[in-house]
């Protein structure tokens, strides 16, 4: 048999028991899974910055290598991208590119180009590419407009042709109504393309023709009142004799040869009086008259050649050196019609092109006349060939 521990053994088991008894736990795979997943989104520690070894030194016999050029790395932009563009709160109508006959538009574009230099001459310089006027007098309505040619733009010329709306004659009293011998007076002038002044001489003659005939009203409105033709005739080439008097003495006053300032004119005088429906017309050399009645075209209306083919001729009588004016009464004119005076850059493409017919006579023989941004947009309707100055006056006779 063993002996039993004594009480100092027993004290010192008692002191060092030895080590303890551990009972081995199973694994979680619950746990597992978190820790995979704390791993998973754990945020990874950046490396300690490594320390540099401090560089050998060097003897001062011994000069360190340069260092490399720094790359040319384009800064970063911080400008945010352009933004992309909204829908406009209200989509603004336009009338883009005027119409044209034929497959084809005509070679130069329907808008301004180059401009005449003031250096060179400062009448040309400063005449509009285009202008555009009217007037409404009870039943009248008038529309105006000029506009430079195509070959005129091309070359950095001025616009050749002029164009008047006004009134002469005594105004009514009160209220500034339209006095009994009233007129309106529609103009067209055509400086002749050859003459270097003419574009002087389409304006002046303009002015000039309103401030005689002015001086005349009283009796030119009763001469349409009555039908009196040839009391018409007398007094329109008392007129015409002296603006071509003045145009050649302001051209010569001027130093410049009466010869450049040549150029056609065609006037319309129409009573404000709604009784008269006779309407007083004279020209000048060449252009063009036309009426357009229940959507049909009389181009022929004052100038017989007109019905022709729009064959281009240069050959015209001109102010100031030729005072050969014709004349004519037209009438009674009849609500609805449309009467256009107009220069030969609308006229000869009007008589030679059925497309333009057609178009012109939609716009303007249609119902009532057009507002000026939109006539001025109808008289740009392009014809291959004709790229002269074109300048019209149309007057709608209504019906109030």
């Amino acid at each position: 048999m063993g002996q039993e521990p004594t009480g100092q053994e027993r004290s010192a088991a008692y002191m060092n028991p030895g080590p303890p008894h551990v009972t081995p736990q199973r694994s979680d795979p619950l746990d597992e899974t978190w820790q995979s997943v704390g791993q998973f989104f754990a945020v990874p520690q950046e490396p300690a910055p490594a320390i540099s070894e401090p560089a050998p030194a060097t003897s001062e016999s011994e000069p360190s290598p340069p260092e490399p050029p720094a790359a040319d790395v384009p800064p970063r932009s911080e400008e945010p991208s352009a933004p992309v563009p909204l829908e406009p709160a209200v989509r603004v109508p336009t009338l883009g590119v005027p119409p044209y006959s034929g497959r084809k538009p005509p070679l130069y574009p329907p808008e301004p180009r180059g401009v005449p230099p003031v250096r060179h001459d400062p009448t040309a310089a400063l005449i509009p590419d285009m202008v555009v006027d009217g007037a409404a007098y009870g039943s009248l309505t008038v529309r105006a407009a000029s506009v430079r040619g195509d070959s005129h733009r091309y070359q950095s010329e001025p616009r050749q042709d002029s164009v008047a709306v006004t009134r002469i004659g005594a105004s009514g009293t009160g209220t500034g109504a339209p006095g009994p011998d009233e007129l309106l007076l529609l103009t067209v002038a055509d400086g002749v393309g050859s003459a270097a002044r003419s574009h002087i001489g389409s304006q002046e003659a303009c002015r000039l023709v309103a401030m005689h005939l002015d001086a005349a009203s009283a009796d030119l409105a009763e001469a349409l009142r009555t039908g009196d033709r040839n009391g018409f005739a007398s007094l329109v080439e008392e007129a015409v004799r002296h603006v071509g008097t003045l145009l050649a003495h302001n051209a010569r006053e001027r130093g410049d040869d009466p010869a450049a300032y040549a150029t056609t004119l065609r006037a319309l005088l129409v009573p404000l009086d709604p009784q008269i429906s006779t309407r007083g017309f004279l020209a000048v050399g060449d252009g063009g008259t036309a009426l357009l009645r229940g959507g049909a075209w009389n181009l022929a209306l004052t100038d017989p050649e007109q019905g022709g083919d729009g064959m281009i001729d240069t050959r015209t009588a001109a102010l100031p050196l030729s005072h050969l004016v014709r004349t004519q009464l037209l009438g009674p004119v009849l609500p609805g019609d449309v009467l256009v005076l107009c220069t030969d850059g609308l006229s000869t493409a009007l008589a030679g092109d059925a497309g333009m017919r057609d178009f012109l006579s939609s716009a303007w023989g249609t119902g009532a006349a057009p507002g000026p941004a939109d006539f001025l947009w109808q008289l740009q309707y392009r014809v291959k060939s004709y790229d002269d100055d074109r300048t019209a006056v149309v007057l709608w006779e209504g019906t109030a």
